[in-house]
């Protein structure tokens, strides 16, 4: 079966911009990913970075599967230490009952924030960072059609929304395998234990209710357009915007920076190179030989695609040139 495509969307603030801009944007960018085939579109749960906008996921997902009619929408993911379980469960149980069959729920146990947002958002840090996979466990029978707890999620008691787990390192692994849940690993900004994780997944999988074998799903970035160097442009926004990031500035997406890796220091030049292992960009032809020797080596599932463009028509075009590239014959 070929590798699936899917499209993972940070609702990106530009410089100049604002989050209603980007969450029209969002739409835009959902029901193209729709009509190009794509098989589902996730956002991610960030907090107080100025150029991320899907701070209200869940929201926001109801926005976007409003707006289209068969692509698959979620979350990937739902940062589960910053909310209880029930919490969760409701919310994605009435996602469920609007739109039902196409809501999908990735869980995280990063805080997709800072401490000290963290500590607004959940008002307590003393809770238990182990606690996640009790708190996943506790969501999943919120969601069953025969909960164990007394309490009931209403709406979210049966709803059938796909659990996966998603992870940057190894312990998102074993507890995806010990659940048998599908896996979706981060590689698109922290690849660094990605075939490791893998291998652990698939070795120690056990089947459940809801998959009978291992499913991975993996992180990759891509800029395509017509031309390599035109790619090569382009994803200088997503470059300034990493580097910003990693060293304690977060910013607004940047316009392209014509000669921008170059212009790093070597520190920041090999951070940037770790991510970029990662990414396909140039040419339809350069990014399909990317994504096909990405595919060959892990042998990936399904491929959750982001394109951090600042210019939202070139976008458009690169998740088009992707798909085009990756079609069959």
């Amino acid at each position: 079966m070929p590798t699936a495509l899917s499209v993972l969307d940070l609702a990106p603030i530009t410089e100049g911009s604002d989050a209603g801009r980007s969450f029209r944007n969002s739409l835009e960018l959902a029901q193209h990913a729709e009509r190009l085939g794509f098989r589902r579109f996730w956002l991610a749960e960030h907090h107080g970075m100025p150029g991320i906008a899907s701070a209200a996921t869940a929201v926001l997902i109801g926005h976007i599967a409003g707006g289209t009619r068969t692509i698959r929408v979620g979350a990937g993911g739902i940062m589960l230490p910053n909310h209880s379980p029930l919490v969760i469960a409701e919310q994605f149980g009435t996602l469920e009952a609007l739109y039902p069959g196409r809501i999908d729920l990735g869980l995280g146990r990063a805080p997709g924030s800072d401490q000290a947002t963290s500590r607004a958002l959940r008002r307590d840090l003393s809770s238990n960072p182990d606690a996640f996979p009790q708190d996943v466990v506790e969501l999943m029978d919120f969601m069953s059609d025969e909960p164990r707890q007394a309490i009931r999620a209403v709406p979210g008691r049966g709803a059938k929304v796909p659990v996966w787990i998603l992870g940057s390192s190894l312990f998102g692994a074993q507890l995806a395998a010990m659940l048998g849940l599908p896996y979706a690993f981060a590689s698109h900004f922290a690849p660094g234990q990605m075939m490791q994780a893998i291998d652990i997944y698939r070795a120690t999988f056990k089947p459940s209710a809801q998959l009978d074998k291992p499913y991975v799903m993996l992180g990759f970035n891509v800029f395509a357009a017509d031309t390599d160097e035109e790619a090569a442009v382009l994803a200088t926004s997503m470059q300034q915007a990493f580097v910003n990031l990693r060293t304690g500035r977060p910013s607004r997406l940047q316009p392209p920076l014509p000669g921008y890796r170059e212009s790093l220091p070597a520190n920041a030049r090999a951070m940037l190179e770790e991510v970029l292992s990662c990414a396909a960009i140039g040419s339809p032809e350069t990014v399909r030989n990317g994504l096909d020797a990405f595919i060959a080596r892990t042998g990936a599932d399904e491929l959750m695609i982001t394109s951090n463009i600042f210019d939202h028509q070139a976008r458009l075009r690169s998740y088009e040139l992707t798909a085009k590239a990756m079609a069959p014959g």
